[in-house]
Formats: structure tokens, C-alpha cells, sequence
């Protein structure tokens, strides 16, 4: 059977051709009554868009790429990825526009990220993730606009993102750890090269000052395993902790996992605080009382940046949301 052509759709349509053209390119000079022809046309003759002919014509590629800069295997243990990628794919299928994912954890698939999006494969890159002094971000400057769905560090250039206020969710889940009265209070932080690493620290200290020693804190890389390492570690350094704030809920579950083996109750002898409020709050024993971000909210403001940019905006303005304390029965 023939492939239905444009030809067949502005003839079912009784337009021209370069009517049903404009509207298929995203013109918004066409008259209502034109587009609906059209559109009742393609479904008609079941004409599907020769995204590479189309292409050449626009500068577009119909695609935007999300780089996730972490190893391979943090896409699959960490929720907080699905949940992106989730409202990613639904507001690009919007616009009629694909999802491509790519991981950049190490030098070489950095190199392959770069080489895809210079090669003009994609009309906007979403970054996930980054580390200060990242080589990627320099290497793409130049090519399709970019945002990261959280703040950017270390960087003279300044990219767009749509984050949670990391420093004010510390300071909600340290102040509830000194109106409970705990005395003793602990950190377990992400990597120091991440937004989430360095302000959710800044956070716990503002509350904290002079009590913030590094005798209470250790640091993590958000995988479950680091955070049960670092339970462990605060516990042979500062056997008298009662309370410990980690800052992903994936680190706390290793948290616990390490009180357990200590025989430490939670939260009667240590009390304990996630940050995310992911579907890992809800699955421990017992379930984490944690800082709520609102992810889908962020990814859902990371696209619309990177959609205004796509679409010629010149400037869009960083988004910064607000956190909530959730008191579940770890604290």
C-alpha cells in the first residue's frame, strides 16, 4: 500500500500544499478552520511527518537529550531519576518531540555526549546532575541551549536550572532535630562537588554553627552502600550521636541499615532524617521522616525553560522551590 503523502493530506484537506506545510513546520499563521481540515486530514489518510525532511527545513531535530552525569547504575537505583524522566517524556510528547537519555559518568561517555550533540542531533540538551569543574558543561557551550534540573556550580557561564532551595530544607530538618531535643546531632552529606552536597551542609551548619564539627559529619555519594559506610563511620567516631540528617533518602535506608547492625533503635537511641521524600521514604523500617522537594515541579519548570529556549527566548530566569518538612516515625 502507498505511504499517504503530503500531497494526499492537502488534497483530503482542500488546501494547498504549503499550507498543510506551514502548520506541520509550527507556523501559527494558519487560519482555525485550515487546521482543523488538516488535521482531520492526516488522521484520514494516517500521514506520519518525515521527521528528516522536515529537518532540513526547520534546523530541527525533533529530539532533546538528557544527560544524566553519574555511573550507569545510579539510573537505576535512585527513584528521583524516574520521576524526571517520567514528566520529561509527557511534556515533550506535547510538542511532539522525543526523549534521547544519555549517561556521561566517565571521560568516554562525556566524549560521546559532546559528539552527538555538536553533530546537531538534538534542539536541547537537560542536564541532570552535574559536578563543579565537569568538562561537559564548557564542551557543550555553543551548541543547543541547555538547563540543569538543579543549580549549576563552579561555572564562570551561567545555565539555566530549576532546583529545590537545598540550604533551607537542611535548616528545616535541623531545627526539628533541636526542638526535639536531641543533643548530639549528626550529618551524613552528598558528594562536596554537588549543589545538593554543598548547601544542604551549609543548611545543617547554619543551624548548628560552632556544633557542626567534622567528628559529625560524613559524606556519602547518594548510592544506599555509601550511606551505610558513613553511618558506620559516625558511629565509631561518635558513639553518642542521637539524632543523624542524611541528606538523600536513599543514603538514609543504608543509614538505618547500619543502626540495625549496631543495635542502635530508631528513633528512640537515634533519630533519623532523609532528604527527597521519594518512594524509598515510604519502604524503610520505619518510614523516614525526610524533606519533601517537589521533583515533579522541578522537572516540570526544568522543561519549560528549556522549551522557551528552544523556541528563540533569549533569557529565562533560574527557579528556586520551596521544601517541606515531612514527620513520618524514623524522627
Amino acid at each position: 500500500m502507498k505511504r499517504p503523502t503530503i500531497h494526499d493530506v492537502a488534497a483530503a484537506a482542500g488546501v494547498s500544499r504549503g499550507t498543510v506545510s506551514r502548520l506541520l513546520n509550527g507556523d501559527k499563521y494558519v487560519s482555525p478552520a485550515a487546521r482543523v481540515a488538516i488535521e482531520r486530514a492526516i488522521s484520514e489518510t494516517g500521514y506520519v511527518v518525515n521527521r528528516a525532511a522536515r529537518s532540513l527545513v526547520t534546523q530541527r531535530t525533533g529530539s532533546v537529550v538528557m544527560v544524566l552525569s553519574e555511573p550507569h547504575e545510579k539510573l537505576f537505583e535512585d527513584p528521583n531519576y524516574s520521576t524526571l524522566i517520567r514528566v520529561a517524556i509527557r511534556m515533550l510528547a506535547e510538542r511532539d518531540l522525543s526523549l534521547v537519555m544519555m549517561l556521561a559518568g566517565d571521560e568516554g561517555d562525556r566524549e560521546r555526549v559532546v559528539r552527538y550533540v555538536r553533530g546537531g542531533h538534538a534542539d536541547g540538551v537537560l542536564l541532570v546532575s552535574t559536578h563543579a569543574g565537569d568538562p561537559l558543561l564548557d564542551a557543550l557551550g555553543g551548541g543547543p541551549p541547555a538547563v540543569s534540573c538543579g543549580a549549576v556550580i563552579g561555572r564562570e557561564t551561567v545555565i539555566p536550572y530549576a532546583a529545590a532551595d537545598d540550604r533551607l530544607g537542611a535548616r528545616q530538618m535541623t531545627e526539628y532535630f533541636v526542638g526535639l531535643g536531641r543533643k548530639r546531632i549528626a550529618m551524613i552529606t552528598g558528594p562536596m562537588d554537588t549543589p545538593g552536597g554543598i548547601q544542604r551542609l551549609e543548611g545543617f551548619a547554619d543551624v548548628l554553627g560552632r556544633k557542626a564539627t567534622q567528628r559529625l559529619i560524613a559524606h556519602g555519594d547518594w548510592t544506599q552502600a555509601s550511606g551505610e559506610r558513613a553511618m558506620t563511620e559516625l558511629l565509631e567516631r561518635t558513639p553518642d550521636l542521637d539524632a543523624v540528617f542524611v541528606a538523600s533518602d536513599l543514603m538514609a535506608a543504608g543509614a538505618l541499615a547500619a543502626l540495625r547492625a549496631a543495635g542502635r533503635r530508631v528513633p528512640d537511641d537515634v533519630a533519623v532524617g532523609g532528604f527527597d521524600d521519594s518512594s524509598v521514604a515510604v519502604s524503610t523500617h520505619p518510614p523516614l521522616t525526610t524533606i519533601r522537594q517537589p521533583l515533579a515541579e522541578m522537572a516540570q519548570e526544568t522543561l519549560r525553560l528549556l522549551l522557551a529556549l528552544i523556541d528563540g527566548a533569549g533569557h529565562v530566569d533560574p527557579v528556586i522551590l520551596p521544601t517541606e518538612l515531612v514527620i513520618r516515625e524514623s524522627a
